[in-house]
């Protein structure tokens, strides 16, 4: 029963005698002699004995009254078995609830609401089909601020912009998009246009997406913009320009789904690449199955 030095040294920090012993006073406690203790320890009564004896020397008190017959607890020791009984029960208990959270604990992934509703929910949708025994919770909000960290999170941004194992997910690109029926009611659409044309404009907590300012600034348009819907929602911008009440800034990889559709299409260039990029980052000691989820969503973004 010999205990690495570090080990006694972390216990003296927390005030707390040698673990061994504890262990080994709990046996002979639970069975009033040092004997069966030794039996359940798998060493002999000997080595039982010497570490009652340094607990002893170490309390300051005695655990056991010895005689003949065997041993018996003194009050001290009554006490301090109570107290040993159910930091341990406590630690099983906990062991046996980790043990069960780690099989059936859903992988938790945090994206925003765009990304959630334009690109990642199509592809979990893919992704239960070749693992469906993997259950995924979204934790879904534009807020960079959340109550418990997921094991994996989608973000916009630099890689810098998060601690854990961070991987490119997708570069993307920014252009003007309309739906068909804004298109053939306003055609042929002129940049000079967008000073009166409706624009709808996006309002977000997290100042790096890109808004109609910068978008002339990064173009070199020089004109105003005409009025428009004021959202703080990107999903609820987009549905705006699908149902023709604007133009939208589209970014053209997350909303490929919807532009392949032809609910919504490119009506004034150019297009500027977005200054970031997306981003997913999988929290220290995340389990292995949100790393095969990380690594199925890296691997079929880099393939479109």
């Amino acid at each position: 029963m010999a205990q690495d030095p570090g080990t006694r040294r972390s216990e003296r920090a927390m005030g707390l005698p040698s673990v061994t012993a504890l262990v080994a006073f709990e046996a002979a406690a639970r069975h009033e002699g040092f004997k069966m203790a030794a039996a359940d320890l798998n060493v002999t009564p000997a080595a039982v004995s010497q570490q009652i004896k340094a607990l002893e020397q170490d309390l300051g008190f005695a655990l056991f009254h010895r005689n003949a017959r065997g041993v018996t607890l003194t009050d001290a020791g009554a006490q301090l078995f109570r107290a040993v009984r159910r930091g341990f029960d406590g630690i099983a208990r906990t062991i046996d609830q980790l043990r069960e959270t780690s099989l059936n604990e859903d992988v938790s992934l945090q994206a925003t609401t765009a990304v959630s509703a334009f690109w990642l929910t199509p592809q979990l949708t893919r992704f239960w089909r070749e693992h469906g025994d993997i259950a995924v919770s979204q934790t879904v909000t534009d807020s960079a601020h959340v109550a418990r960290p997921c094991d994996l999170k989608i973000f916009y941004g630099s890689p810098t912009d998060e601690v854990g194992d961070v991987q490119l997910l997708f570069r993307d690109w920014i252009s003007v998009l309309g739906s068909p029926h804004f298109l053939r009611r306003h055609a042929p659409i002129l940049p000079e246009m967008l000073a009166t044309l409706p624009v709808i404009r996006m309002h977000a907590e997290d100042r790096r997406w890109i808004d109609w300012r910068e978008w002339a600034q990064l173009t070199g348009y020089d004109g105003g913009f005409g009025p428009g819907l004021r959202v703080n929602n990107y999903a609820i911008a987009a549905q705006a320009a699908e149902d023709g009440l604007g133009l939208i800034l589209g970014w053209e990889a997350l909303l490929r789904r919807v532009i392949d559709s032809g609910r919504l299409v490119r009506v004034l260039g150019p297009r500027i690449e977005a200054p970031h990029a997306f981003y997913i980052v999988a929290r220290s000691g995340a389990p292995a199955k949100a790393l095969l989820l990380r690594d199925w969503l890296v691997a079929s973004a880099r393939a479109a």
